[in-house]
């Protein structure tokens, strides 16, 4: 939160931004949108990068800006209907739906899991790809855009024994 807390860190915040494990966040760059994503920009991670390689100076104190107030002020989501897609069993859809987010269950640290849609005509849709996963990034990845998929769509988990994704999807 301070100028004092982050100095002595400076070179270890530049290493994890440039490896890109900071801000974590756990699903691949290019596979889908999602919302609520903290990762960092090109131009973000090059202002931290110089500001490093600068000396990590404190800069005037007139310009900073007001400290956050953090809390939590959204309402808790309703619960949405969901599905849940076993690494072992891929399930094939029996009627269209939409969904809206995914959720990995039962992923181990380290771990790594992809959930794949192949649509009946030939299609397919990357829902999502978690690479070197830790528990403490449990999150729901909410799609930017909500993905239609028709009857006959064979959703797939790719990933360790005894995993699952979560999908959740729009009520009809």
């Amino acid at each position: 939160m301070t100028y004092d807390e982050a100095r002595p860190w400076a070179k270890a915040i530049r290493d994890e931004v440039l490896e890109r494990r900071m801000p974590p966040w756990g699903a691949v760059e290019g596979i889908r949108a999602y919302r609520n994503d903290p990762s960092l920009t090109p131009i973000e991670v090059e202002m931290i990068v110089s500001w490093v390689e600068g000396g990590a100076p404190e800069g005037e104190v007139i310009y900073l800006p007001v400290a956050p107030v953090l809390r939590d002020a959204t309402p808790p989501p309703m619960p949405a209907p969901t599905l849940v897609v076993e690494s072992a069993k891929p399930l094939v859809l029996k009627h269209a739906i939409t969904a809206v987010a995914v959720t990995p269950r039962d992923l181990p640290d380290g771990a790594s899991m992809e959930v794949t849609a192949y649509e009946p005509e030939g299609s397919v849709e990357h829902l999502i790809w978690l690479r070197n996963y830790r528990k403490a990034w449990t999150r729901t990845y909410g799609f930017r855009d909500p993905i239609s998929l028709p009857a006959g769509t064979r959703i797939v988990v790719d990933g360790p024994q005894g995993t699952a994704a979560m999908l959740s999807i729009s009520p009809s």
